[in-house]
């Protein structure tokens, strides 16, 4: 392989390497609008939660960013308690996790 091939070679990888990093990021904004949108149709502050589960962390702004673009709750569709766990659990949100479902539990208690 010759010093052009190779140099192509790696173009290639840091193309495909970032592909996969927009990939997951875009996932990932997907996941925080799903936990937005339960907190919302629970009237749950999702900020509130958040800071529960990472305290040490400032405001976070892709939290903030799906923030808006949530709906009010009578205009959206369910998110099933499943759901957001099983997406949180997928993105290694375990302590976002266990603050969901302490409120899920606090719901059920209530209901």
């Amino acid at each position: 392989m010759n010093s052009k091939e190779l140099e192509e070679k790696i173009i290639q990888n840091y193309q495909g390497e970032e592909k996969i990093i927009q990939n997951y990021q875009g996932e990932e904004k997907m996941m925080i609008l799903v936990f937005a949108q339960w907190c919302i149709n629970h009237d749950l502050d999702p900020e509130e939660i958040y800071l529960k589960a990472y305290p040490d962390q400032s405001k976070n702004i892709s939290l903030q960013e799906a923030l808006e673009l949530t709906v009010p709750k009578e205009e959206a569709g369910d998110v099933p308690d499943e759901t957001l766990l099983g997406v949180l659990s997928l993105f290694g949100n375990d302590d976002l996790a266990f603050i969901v479902m302490e409120e899920i539990k606090k719901m059920k208690k209530d209901s």
